[in-house]
């Protein structure tokens, strides 16, 4: 076959070791580009500048492929950010930032294969991210693979399966955007790690940190009864206000929720529909409330003009709102001086689930009250309660607690 042009070919000329044509598209900024494509027959490179013409048509086309460095940036910006809730897009962020970038951001974007990705996952399993992320370099003294004693702090298999999914989602949206035909992170897997076994507190132990908390009038003590008996989250107590807080009709509605992301704190909706609830309040928690807002009119005028006016029901002694890792810092200190178990403060949920359990509250009542998006997660939290024992004991709890209300 000669290299001369087809009738109707037009820009179809012989390149290098094949062939070559382009078309003239729009790009996505509104100018004017040549775009090319190669191929080694001049068949190949004719199917393709038809497909050229048809996306032409269709509107604007990009002349050409981004790194997935560049394409996460611009992910992050235009897609993730405008459409998932603030936290999560942080979490994105942060997988883009630690992970995906420094293994895979180099590679271009349709360039990207399924060894590619399965290497840089066998990779993240393997290497200390303390030596890859450069934290040892920036220690004033070196302790780990810069003294040549590797601390061996590598990701654990949840978070390698978080980063590849969100490696994953930004492939969709590429093909959604037709910049690639194929998801090949979606192609690779990574197996699932075995759960940690959480030990939560036992009922004594619930009591005890609370009536720690309420002999020394620990302000915080009305946020530990809510996280206990209601299994509030801390987003979720920290971003209570009292116009959520109906004490007469002994209700409290969870609707908003408080975190600190990107440097500031974001008051905001709780993370999913099934988050925002309803829920009752049993006298104790009526009780906390109360005495709560007795506390912060006392704060109120002890600090006068210092004062900043805001609806939260938790304030630090000036009104303003409770640094989350602050009221994780206080719950660590708590424990401590009450003399129970270090636990992590999410764990108090399963305390207030195997309360439910014992109660002999149906599943779909708790679930509602525990706010889960899944009955399944609702029983895990049930098999917590493994002896008669324990369900004898958990029944004592409300009245257990009930012997700290005044009065």
């Amino acid at each position: 076959m000669t290299g001369k042009r087809g009738n109707g070919e037009g820009s179809i000329y012989p390149y290098k070791n094949g062939y070559a044509a382009y078309v003239w598209v729009t790009k996505p900024d509104g100018k004017r580009a040549r775009k090319y494509a190669y191929g080694k027959t001049r068949e190949e490179v004719h199917d393709k500048w038809i497909r050229l013409h048809a996306e032409a048509k269709k509107g604007p086309v990009a002349t050409s492929t981004p790194t997935l460095a560049a394409y996460l940036e611009r992910w992050l910006k235009e897609v993730v950010e405008p459409d998932l809730k603030p936290k999560t897009a942080e979490t994105y962020a942060m997988h883009v930032r630690l992970y995906l970038v420094p293994g895979l951001g180099a590679k271009r974007l349709d360039k990207l294969t399924v060894r590619d990705v399965r290497t840089w996952v066998n990779r993240l399993l393997e290497d200390c991210q303390c030596c890859v992320q450069g934290k040892d370099a920036r220690r004033d003294t070196p302790r780990c693979c810069a003294a040549g004693d590797c601390c061996g702090q590598v990701p654990s298999r949840r978070t390698v399966q978080d980063a590849r999914a969100v490696l994953r989602s930004a492939l969709t949206n590429a093909m959604t955007e037709e910049l690639i035909t194929k998801n090949v992170a979606g192609l690779v897997k990574v197996r699932s790690g075995r759960k940690v076994k959480r030990s939560p507190w036992s009922v004594e132990e619930a009591r005890q940190f609370l009536e720690a908390a309420q002999a020394t009038r620990d302000p915080l003590y009305p946020a530990y009864v809510l996280i206990l008996v209601l299994g509030f989250r801390r987003g979720e107590v920290l971003g209570l206000t009292w116009e959520n807080v109906d004490l007469d009709a002994g209700e409290v509605s969870v609707q908003l929720q408080l975190q600190r992301i990107r440097r500031r704190l974001v008051h905001d909706e709780t993370k999913t529909e099934a988050s925002s609830a309803t829920l009752p309040l049993p006298q104790i928690c009526v009780t906390a409330l109360q005495l709560r807002r007795k506390e912060q009119e006392a704060a109120k005028q002890a600090a006068g003009e210092l004062w900043s006016d805001s609806d939260f029901v938790f304030t630090t002694r000036y009104g303003t709102p409770i640094e989350p890792r602050n009221f994780n810092r206080s719950f660590t200190d708590r424990s401590e001086k009450a003399g129970v178990r270090r636990i992590r403060l999410h764990d108090t949920r399963h305390t207030c689930g195997s309360l439910l359990a014992a109660l002999d509250v149906h599943p779909r009542i708790a679930m509602q009250i525990l706010r889960h998006s899944k009955i399944a997660v609702t029983m895990e939290v049930y098999t917590h309660v493994p002896s008669e024992a324990t369900r004898k004991a958990l029944r004592k709890l409300g009245k257990h607690l009930g012997r700290q209300d005044p009065g």
